[in-house]
C-alpha cells in the first residue's frame, strides 16, 4: 500500500520546478493532489497529466496565495469537493534580486507577499481542515539555504524565507497538541528554469565546487524529504528544518 492513499494534499506554486515535482512524489505515494497556480495554465496541466503517468490523481486550483480571501475561498471550496484536507505544503515563493541600497519598495512588498504572507494565509485557511484530519494532519514549509547563510542581492527574499522557519517552529508548538506536524524543507542549489536563468556558468562551477557531494541538487531530491514529513514515518518529527543541500550548509 502507497504511504500515503486516502489523503488530500494541496501544493501551492505546484505548475513547476520543486512544486511539480513535489506533487507529482505526493501523487505517486497515493495522495489526491491539488495543484495551485496563479497564471501558468498550461504547466499546470503538466503537472497534472506527470502525476497521472506515475498512478496519481490531480486537480488544478488557480489562486494568488498572497490574497487572503481567494486563499481562503480556495481552501473552502477543496475542502468541500475532495472530503477534506490532510496535507499542506506551502511551496509557492518568488525570487526577487538586487541589492539593498537600490531595492524598490515594491519588490520588498512583492516578495513578502507572496513567500511570507502567503504561507500564513494558506495556513491559516488549512488549519481547521488540518485540525479534523487529526494525526495525519501535516504542514511543509519550503524555504532556503539562505535564510540561514544570508545572500547579497536578495534581501527581500532571504528576509521571507527566514520568517517562514520561524512560522515553522511556532506552529509546530501551537499544534502538536492537536496531532499536527509542522516543519520546512530547505534546498540548497536546485537544478530548476529559475536558477538556471539567474546564475550564469562560471558561477555555477564555483558553486559545484563548494558542494561537498559534488552535484547540484534535483527537485526529486526536495520531493523526496516532503514524502518523508507527510508520512507515518515523521509521525514524530515537528519543529525541524531538513536541509537539502548536498553538504553545502551543515
Amino acid at each position: 500500500m502507497r504511504s500515503l492513499e486516502g489523503r488530500v494534499a494541496l501544493v501551492t506554486g505546484g505548475s513547476r520546478g520543486i512544486g511539480r515535482a513535489i506533487a507529482v512524489a505526493l501523487g505517486e505515494q497515493g495522495a489526491r493532489v491539488v495543484v495551485n497556480y496563479t497564471a501558468n495554465e498550461a504547466a499546470a496541466n503538466e503537472t497534472a497529466a506527470a502525476v497521472a503517468a506515475v498512478g496519481g490523481t490531480a486537480v488544478l486550483k488557480r489562486f494568488d496565495v498572497s490574497v487572503a480571501a481567494e486563499v481562503e475561498a480556495a481552501v473552502k471550496e477543496i475542502v468541500a469537493s475532495e472530503g477534506g484536507l490532510h496535507i499542506l505544503v506551502n511551496n509557492a515563493g518568488v525570487a526577487v534580486n538586487g541589492l539593498t541600497l537600490t531595492a524598490k519598495d515594491a519588490d520588498w512588498k512583492r516578495s513578502l507577499d507572496v513567500n511570507l504572507t502567503g504561507t500564513f494565509n494558506c495556513t491559516r485557511s488549512a488549519l481547521r481542515a488540518l485540525l479534523k484530519a487529526k494525526d495525519m494532519g501535516r504542514i511543509i514549509n519550503i524555504t532556503s539555504i539562505t535564510a540561514e547563510t544570508g545572500s547579497a542581492g536578495q534581501a527581500p527574499y532571504v528576509a521571507a524565507k527566514a520568517a517562514v522557519i520561524g512560522l515553522t517552529k511556532t506552529w509546530a508548538r501551537e499544534y502538536a497538541s492537536r496531532g499536527i506536524t509542522v516543519n520546512a524543507v530547505s534546498p540548497g542549489y536546485i537544478d530548476t528554469d529559475m536558477t538556471n536563468s539567474e546564475l550564469p556558468a562560471d558561477r555555477r562551477a564555483e558553486l559545484i565546487k563548494a558542494i561537498p557531494l559534488g552535484r547540484v541538487g534535483r527537485p526529486e531530491d526536495v520531493a523526496a524529504a516532503v514524502i518523508y514529513l507527510a508520512g507515518p514515518s515523521a509521525s514524530y518529527v515537528t519543529g525541524e528544518v531538513l536541509r537539502v543541500n548536498g553538504g553545502l550548509l551543515m
